[in-house]
C-alpha cells in the first residue's frame, strides 16, 4: 500500500547537477527520517544522505558541500540536490522513509524502487 517514487535520475556531465525528489503515498500515520542511499555493481548499499523531521541533516563524507537534502513534509517529499557532481557518484540511487502505518505500530523502512545517475567523463 505504501509506495514510494522516484524522479530525477538520468545521465549528467561531471561538474553538473541534478535533483531527485522521493514522493510517498499510500495510509500512513507519519513518517520520520528520510533519506537517500547509493549502490553500484559489487559494492554495499551505503547512505548518502539523511533527514529528520525537525529539518537535521546527515551526509556521507563524501558528498558533504556538494549534495543538499531538503524535505516537504506537507507533500510527503524528499529531495536530493546533487552539485559538482563526479564519475564516482554514479550509481542507483535508492529513497527511504522510515514510516509508523498507525500509531501503534513500529516503525519500519520503506524503499523506493530506485533510479540511476550516470555521470559522463
Amino acid at each position: 500500500q505504501v509506495q514510494l517514487v522516484e524522479s530525477g535520475g538520468g545521465l549528467v556531465q561531471a561538474g553538473g547537477s541534478v535533483r531527485l525528489s522521493c514522493t510517498v503515498s499510500g495510509s500512513i500515520f507519519s513518517i520520520n527520517t528520510m533519506g537517500w542511499y547509493r549502490q553500484t555493481p559489487g559494492k554495499q548499499r551505503e547512505s548518502v544522505a539523511r533527514i529528520t523531521t525537525g529539518g537535521t541533516t546527515n551526509y556521507a563524507d563524501s558528498v558533504k558541500g556538494r549534495f543538499t537534502i531538503s524535505r516537504d513534509g506537507a507533500k510527503n517529499t524528499v529531495f536530493l540536490q546533487m552539485n559538482s557532481l563526479k564519475h564516482e557518484d554514479t550509481a542507483v540511487y535508492y529513497c527511504n522513509a522510515k514510516i509508523k502505518k498507525y500509531v501503534w505500530q513500529w516503525e519500519s523502512d520503506y524503499w523506493g524502487q530506485g533510479t540511476q545517475v550516470t555521470v559522463s567523463s
